[in-house]
């Protein structure tokens, strides 16, 4: 896993958006309506803690930070997901995507404004605008009548996931074999939320009961989750606040394009080519001049 810091961290966090692609349609196919939501997300995160246990290396780092770390896997894994999978219940694939687009936004405020860091670079406010717009591009068209409930379901999942995004990078590990050795932490506290919620909410008539969604939940708990959020936490220490906010939307193309490809969904792919081309306009406005950023 360490091989991570030999890449592009630019590199790296396409990677993953590609891995995160295929998870929103395979929620959306296979598991939306199919597996209760609680269920599935205490399954993939047991699944993802189970991976990285064999790492867990405790006296890596104070207690103090590994207590942090389990407190940002409990928001930005743990509620997000819970938001996330309950969302699928209002919106359609492709309804769920362009919600995403104001991430950027959210990552850049949390950064500036909650967490006290003044005075972020003009470009990387820029550059998360045009993430939000080259997105707006894509995905803008009719949505359905559950829109509002999903969209707010959504903007909830936005918001834990910046602000765990934020607060990881802000943690003092640093070192590639600090984040391997301590990263069940992370899994630990999703673990924990999801846990509570299962046993509070599950609708135990519906629990995975095909190949097809085992299938599913052990490729998210373990490649989608495990091996992705890793990747995506240690790649994210190496970029600028600017440039990981505005990768957060290049999941609505690729999520698209997956769509198209391997769900026969139809898209425009004018607009798709378009709104791409703006995203990576957002993350080359946020790494000019990155040195002095």
């Amino acid at each position: 896993m360490l091989t991570v810091f030999r890449l592009s961290p630019l590199l790296v966090l396409c990677l993953v958006t590609i891995i995160w692609a295929f998870s929103f349609s395979l929620i959306g196919v296979y598991l939306s309506g199919e597996v209760d939501s609680y269920l599935a997300v205490l399954i993939r995160v047991s699944l993802a803690l189970a991976v990285l246990l064999p790492f867990f290396r405790p006296k890596q780092v104070p207690g103090r930070v590994m207590v942090a770390l389990i407190a940002v896997g409990a928001v930005q894994v743990g509620m997000t997901y819970q938001f996330l999978y309950h969302a699928f219940a209002y919106l359609s694939v492709p309804e769920v995507l362009l919600f995403t687009i104001f991430t950027p936004l959210w990552i850049t405020l949390i950064d500036e404004v909650l967490l006290g860091k003044r005075h972020l670079p003009l470009r990387w406010w820029l550059g998360s605008a045009l993430a939000v717009v080259g997105a707006g591009i894509i995905r803008y068209q009719g949505i359905s009548g559950d829109v509002l409930t999903g969209f707010l379901l959504i903007q909830a999942a936005n918001l834990c996931f910046a602000l765990g995004q934020v607060a990881y990078k802000r943690l003092p590990i640093d070192k590639p074999q600090q984040q391997l050795n301590t990263f069940a932490c992370f899994f630990l506290g999703a673990a924990l939320v999801s846990g509570i919620g299962c046993v509070l909410f599950t609708n135990w008539h519906q629990v995975p009961d095909t190949s097809v969604e085992w299938a599913v939940l052990i490729w998210l708990g373990l490649g989608a989750s495990g091996v992705g959020y890793l990747s995506w936490a240690m790649a994210s220490k190496r970029v600028n606040t600017g440039q990981l906010a505005t990768m957060n939307n290049l999941l609505i193309p690729v999520g698209l394009l997956v769509n198209v490809i391997f769900w026969g969904q139809g898209t425009d792919l004018l607009r798709l080519a378009l709104g791409g081309a703006v995203i990576g306009l957002s993350v080359w406005v946020c790494s000019v001049r990155q040195a002095q950023g």
